[in-house]
This record gives structure tokens, sequence and C-alpha cells, in this order.
């Protein structure tokens, strides 16, 4: 009898052990201060990857299945997501929680010629029935959350003989880059492309550095240009209404 209940014991003994190995570590980042210079997951190729790399040590992964992996296995310290897809996550994961405080909020618009306000009208009224149709909120999760969405141009659309001229960078993924053939793209891109589509005119891009993109709108190079535009930049260009708005939170282990 008492061999059988120190047997008994001693397999218990065991399981209680080999529970404790697999058990993730304990949660080391309560705070956005407490990230700084943590491994930190991101999905590959969203905004929150240099968001990431620019808070700690980045580490990518292809999908949010990993990272979720990864973090309740302790591999990486925290992960910097788009809040909409961390909200879903964290109600179909257990043991992760998102932090109460979003590390960063901003929007993202259109920087238009200060003299042309009609243009601007344009595009704030385009910019209305795409976030109505779905359009925006579908390039929006293609570029943040990985998420598959394929943009299709409108039918019907009465066409007119003009041009817009499109300041790009060309190497800020994900929002304006060179695919694999060549060929422009990112979520600025699709954007662009959408609201010319709806207004009925040709789309043509130049490439400027990034910190010339708004340069470029303010002496009459461009008719626009898209991204993060600070808010004293309106007195010397147009603002469009947000086609996005960024909010990247940290998810990390209870």
């Amino acid at each position: 009898m008492k061999k059988a209940i120190v047997f008994v014991f001693a397999i218990f003994a065991a399981l209680l052990l080999q529970g404790c190995r697999d058990a993730p570590p304990p949660n080391v980042v309560n705070s956005a201060e407490d990230a700084q210079g943590r491994i930190i997951g991101a999905l590959s190729g969203s905004p929150s990857a240099w968001v990431a790399a620019d808070v700690g040590r980045a580490q990518l992964f292809s999908s949010t299945d990993d990272l979720m992996y990864h973090l309740r296995a302790g591999t990486i310290d925290c992960v910097i997501m788009d809040s909409t897809v961390a909200s879903e996550l964290v109600a179909d994961t257990t043991g992760v929680r998102v932090l109460g405080e979003p590390l960063l909020v901003y929007d993202l618009r259109f920087a238009i010629p200060r003299e042309n306000s009609q243009l601007l009208q344009a595009v704030d009224a385009a910019l209305a029935e795409l976030r109505s149709n779905g359009t925006l909120g579908g390039l929006r999760n293609k570029y943040f959350a990985g998420r598959r969405y394929a943009y299709e141009a409108p039918e019907g659309v009465e066409q007119r003989q003009a041009t817009l001229t499109l300041a790009v960078a060309s190497d800020s993924p994900p929002f304006s880059y060179k695919d694999v053939n060549g060929e422009y793209a990112g979520l600025d891109i699709e954007v662009a492309q959408a609201v010319c589509d709806y207004l009925g005119v040709e789309m043509k891009i130049i490439e400027y550095d990034v910190a010339e993109l708004i340069t470029a709108v303010r002496f009459g190079r461009a008719d626009l240009a898209l991204g993060w535009v600070p808010g004293e930049e309106d007195e010397i260009i147009n603002i469009s209404e947000p086609y996005a708005v960024a909010t990247h939170v940290i998810v990390v282990r209870r």
C-alpha cells in the first residue's frame, strides 16, 4: 500500500514539474516604457513592424497565429499590432491581454495644394464613398492586418480627360514601394488609385524622397501625396479627411 502511495506521489510530482517546465515565463512588459529594448513580435510587412523596430528588437512573423504562439511560449516579450486585430486575437487566445493605453495613434491623410480647394472637396467626397462601401476598410486590413483583400475599380464611372499626379516614396512599405515586378504597390498607392477611379481620372506617379513629399505638393509639382501629415502643415497645404487611422497597441502575457 505504501509503495502504491509513493508511486502515485512520484507520478504527481513528475507531472507537476513538467507543468512548471512548460509554463511560459512571467510577463515583464506592463507599460510602453517596459517595452523599450525588449524582444518584440510584429506582423511582417505591417506598419507595426517598423514601430517594433523603433521601440526594441523586432522579431517578425508571417501570421498572427505564430505571433500568439511565440508570445505565449515566452520566446518574445510582447507583440505590437493593430488594435482591431489585437482585440480579435485576445478574445480568441487565452493567457494574453492588451495593455490599457495605445502605444501610438496617428491619422493618414491626403496632402493637396493649398490653392486647389475643389480637389480637396472631391477627394473628401471620394473618401466618404470608399469608406461607406468598405474599400478603405478592406485596404487597411490588407496592409495593417495581413488579410486578403483585392480592390476592384468601380464600373460605370464617367471618365474625364484629366490626370492627377501622385508624389510617392518608393521605399516606404507597406505604404508605397515597388513589388517584385517593379510595379508600385502599397496602401497609399491603392487608396490613391481608388480615389482616382472614383473621380474618373488617370493617376500619374512621380517618385520623391519621403522628406520631399509635402514640398512637392506645396510647390505644385504634384497634386497629391499621402501619409501622416502634421497638423501644422494645414497653413501651407490642404489636408483631407483621414483615409485610415493607425492605432498600435502592445499585447502581453497575462
